[in-house]
């Protein structure tokens, strides 16, 4: 038989019990079922997007890290090349130029546009789907994109450099009598902007450049102080920040002993300069400022290659490591690969997230971690490679026609 030690606890429970309504009861239950249910799918749902994250992690990063061990070729178009031509690529096209005309042709060897003229020595320079072709201590500019010509400029005096903008837009550094003139043009010829330069008052320009967008000019001047040499780089701004500023100067920097003949914008608000001693960056898309400096010390920088979202310098190893060192800095002027290879270089292409060494024989395809994806020679000499914007297909250009290549 039970026994009931504390009976009037006991009583008071069992007629609490009674006197509550069924219907409370069955609430209660019913508000506790939902409760429960909702924490049952709130932790499967986390279970299940777990798991898809892993997965999707997983897969991405066997993407990213495949290693590739075999080429397959399919011959396209044929190409006619003259002895004298040179070829670079153009958004994705192929551009051929020579002292007779330039044209342009898609990566099955079709024919898109082309452009005569008369020149020496032609020049080409390109931005994003924009090429510009001019004739060195000529008068000619050629403005061009992927479509078709943009117009052409008659700069009146000798050309000694120039640049051009996404957006057609073209500097040109020319020779005065007694002075050396910057002028800036639209595509049809137009003359937007000019101001002249003096060793005496500014130095002379070493090299020039556009932003894509074209409102930013990098200038890098030289000139000799108290004895020695001295560079300065200057930053013009062409829109309506710089029509309240003397000249469009917007802001500049000085560099005492030290040369700077490479100025380069890697984007509309991202530029770099190449001296013999350091690499500087500048950031801003209306008045740049100094961002960083590094040192590269006394070595001879024998090549600089960049992108939008890279800059890599390569420099002569000579050590067991390797014949060439290439080091490779972000936008914003970190050091995040140092790579040596072997391998004799013609090209070096940044392409997303890869980077691409190749020369006529053979080829390295690695990322910027320096994880080498691919290693192999081609069967036909190459003259260009040129990224599909798939990561494992290039079209390949030769003297005779042009290739894909799939890597498998």
């Amino acid at each position: 038989m039970a026994e009931v030690r504390d009976f009037s606890s006991y009583a008071e429970k069992i007629n609490k019990n009674k006197e509550e309504p069924a219907s409370v009861r069955d609430t209660v239950d019913y508000k506790e079922k939902i409760r429960h249910h909702r924490l049952t799918v709130f932790f499967r749902t986390v279970a299940i997007a777990a798991v898809v994250l892993f997965v999707v992690s997983a897969l991405y990063i066997s993407w990213r890290d495949k290693e590739y061990s075999e080429a397959v070729i399919t011959t396209g178009g044929e190409l006619t090349n003259g002895s004298d031509s040179k070829i670079i690529a153009l958004g994705g096209y192929i551009v051929q130029y020579s002292k007779d005309g330039i044209s342009c042709i898609d990566s099955t060897g079709k024919a898109l546009w082309n452009q005569t003229y008369e020149m020496q020595s032609p020049i080409a320079h390109t931005c994003n789907n924009v090429v510009a072709v001019g004739d060195y201590n000529g008068h000619n500019i050629y403005v061009s994109n992927t479509s078709g010509a943009l117009g052409e400029i008659d700069t009146n005096l000798p050309i000694r450099d120039f640049c051009v903008s996404s957006q057609g837009v073209v500097a040109a550094v020319l020779d005065g009598t007694d002075v050396t003139w910057i002028y800036v043009y639209d595509p049809k010829g137009a003359t937007l902007v000019s101001f002249k330069t003096t060793m005496k008052d500014s130095g002379y320009p070493l090299d020039i450049s556009l932003s894509p967008n074209g409102e930013l000019l990098c200038v890098s001047y030289l000139y000799p102080d108290e004895g020695e040499l001295k560079t300065s780089v200057a930053f013009f701004n062409f829109g309506s920040v710089g029509q309240n500023s003397i000249d469009n100067y917007v802001s500049g920097y000085d560099y005492p002993g030290t040369i700077v003949p490479y100025v380069q914008f890697m984007n509309a608000g991202t530029a770099f300069a190449v001296s013999d001693d350091r690499i500087m960056f500048y950031s801003g898309d209306q008045k740049p400022v100094s961002q960083a400096e590094s040192l590269t010390g006394g070595e001879e920088v024998r090549s600089v290659y960049f992108n939008e979202s890279y800059v890599g310098l390569v420099f002569a190893n000579n050590t067991a490591e390797g014949a060439y060192r290439l080091q490779v800095y972000n936008t914003q002027g970190n050091l995040i690969l140092t790579s040596y290879f072997d391998m004799h270089y013609s090209d070096i292409i940044f392409d997303d997230k890869q980077i691409v060494i190749y020369n006529d024989d053979e080829c390295i395809i690695q990322d910027v971690t320096g994880h080498v994806k691919y290693k192999g020679s081609f069967i036909t000499p190459v003259r260009l490679m040129i990224p599909s914007g798939v990561r494992n297909k290039y079209a390949l250009v030769t003297n005779q026609n042009v290739q894909t290549m799939n890597l498998k």
